[in-house]
């Protein structure tokens, strides 16, 4: 087994567990961002969804804002910004700043999808025509242009800076649960994060493609690729699964189409009893979770990230408990020796 060193990441949707206040629920990703810096992680990307009734992460610039203010080592960002909901050139002023100050530890993960229900969408966006019109290559293009300043003498923009220093540029990511992120990622020059907990099938070809097709750019010359996954750890494989009931209940019900219950404690999610339909669906998400002791957890990683050819691997904040939270996190950055601080 391939023991080279790896980096391991959080995404973090700011999920409200067990009743928790939306003020708690932030408050819990503050303390777990600032573990996470202390503990050697590399990144923390908070991801954008809106008109959820159970998380708080809208708006992943203004909690990047926060985090970064509040860490010195850890890179902080998007996981990602979904593009077709916002301007490009309010994108690029805002990643602009952060860039500028916080130098060399802002990422800008875009994705391609609105990440909210069509009447959500209608009202971030303010017309219907732009909630049915695809222009995301466009957009991606205007966006990335603001940050390298390649506008063509013929495009209208030509003229418009995202900053007075184009030196506060991200490091930019397109996120992928296909081959539509692949693609851009690859011609681009952009680095390439892939989401396993949505299409656990496609991650390890997607992210070989990506390394194969790479196109070096001004934004990076050599492929940088994530693979993001949920992973439940604890002292014991017993523990560990008891400790994962909580978000396999969860994917099993948005597999099922139920999404209006609140995310599911310990308790009733152990004590559930799954359906012939719930259980089939839970045994197809298996490859979408990493579960286990931590020695089983460590294996798993290091095999599913060779096979993948990635050096780091991005985990989905899903621990309901925060004391098993940090406990997980601190287990993982031991075993993987993490460059904890001093």
């Amino acid at each position: 087994m391939n023991k080279e060193p790896m980096k391991l990441s959080i995404l973090d949707l700011v999920t409200m567990y067990n009743g928790e206040t939306p003020a708690q629920a932030l408050q819990h990703s503050t303390e777990l961002v600032q573990l996470a810096d202390r503990l050697g992680y590399e990144r923390y990307w908070f991801a954008e969804h809106h008109n959820t009734k159970y998380q708080m992460s809208t708006s992943p610039e203004l909690l990047s804002a926060h985090a970064a203010a509040l860490t010195s080592r850890i890179n902080i960002g998007s996981g990602g910004v979904m593009l077709p909901n916002h301007s490009p050139l309010k994108v690029a002023e805002h990643f602009s700043i952060l860039e500028g100050l916080h130098p060399g530890r802002i990422d800008l993960g875009i994705g391609r999808a609105p990440g909210t229900d069509g009447l959500t969408a209608l009202a971030l966006r303010r017309s219907r025509e732009a909630v049915t019109t695809y222009d995301f290559p466009e957009n991606l293009d205007e966006l990335l242009n603001y940050f390298s300043g390649d506008f063509s003498e013929q495009n209208p923009f030509k003229d418009i800076t995202a900053s007075p220093d184009r030196s506060f540029s991200p490091t930019i990511y397109m996120l992928g649960s296909s081959n539509g992120g692949l693609q851009f990622a690859a011609e681009k020059g952009l680095g390439f994060a892939f989401a396993a907990h949505i299409s656990s099938h496609l991650a390890v070809p997607m992210l070989r493609m990506y390394r194969e097709t790479f196109q070096p750019s001004s934004f990076m010359k050599e492929p940088k690729s994530i693979l993001a996954l949920m992973v439940i750890t604890a002292d014991t494989d017993e523990e560990a699964q008891y400790l994962a009931a909580p978000a396999e209940l969860q994917w099993v019900r948005w597999g099922t189409g139920q999404f209006v219950l609140p995310p599911p404690s310990l308790e009733e999610a152990n004590a559930h009893v799954y359906s012939d339909v719930e259980a089939a669906v839970r045994q197809d998400n298996k490859g979408k979770f990493v579960i286990g002791s931590i020695e089983k957890v460590e294996k798993e990683l290091r095999e599913l990230a060779e096979a993948a050819l990635v050096d780091e691997v991005m985990i989905l904040n899903v621990l309901t408990e925060k004391q098993s939270r940090h406990r997980a996190y601190e287990l993982l950055a031991q075993a993987f020796d993490l460059p904890a601080e001093k």
